[in-house]
């Protein structure tokens, strides 16, 4: 059995369209539910458009599909942790090297 210890991030989905997570909200909702990590959220043209952290991605993710990145963005990954005590630590490092544009 791997050990979790030092591991930042312990789980992750990749790639994920837009129209999933329209279409299965239900699954992919209870996948992040309650759970704390970093997402990104894709342009049209494959770029990284959005870096955010979330200590519950579960609402975050729902509201990207309505605010004013709704209509930026059609592919998102989310990384989740094992706790929230680094996100900050680790947007701001990824916001540091890639500055999103919708950032």
């Amino acid at each position: 059995m791997a050990s979790n210890k030092g591991q930042l991030v312990c789980q992750h989905l990749e790639g994920i369209s837009r129209k999933a997570l329209e279409d299965y909200q239900g699954i992919i909702k209870e996948f992040v539910k309650g759970r704390h990590g970093v997402y990104a959220l894709y342009s049209r043209n494959g770029r990284l458009h959005y870096v955010g952290l979330a200590s519950d991605l579960r609402n975050r993710l729902k509201t990207h599909l309505k605010d004013r990145h709704a209509d930026t963005w059609d592919k998102f990954s989310v990384y989740l942790t094992i706790n929230d005590s680094h996100l900050r630590d680790l947007e701001s490092l990824i916001l540091r090297i890639v500055s999103p544009k919708g950032n």
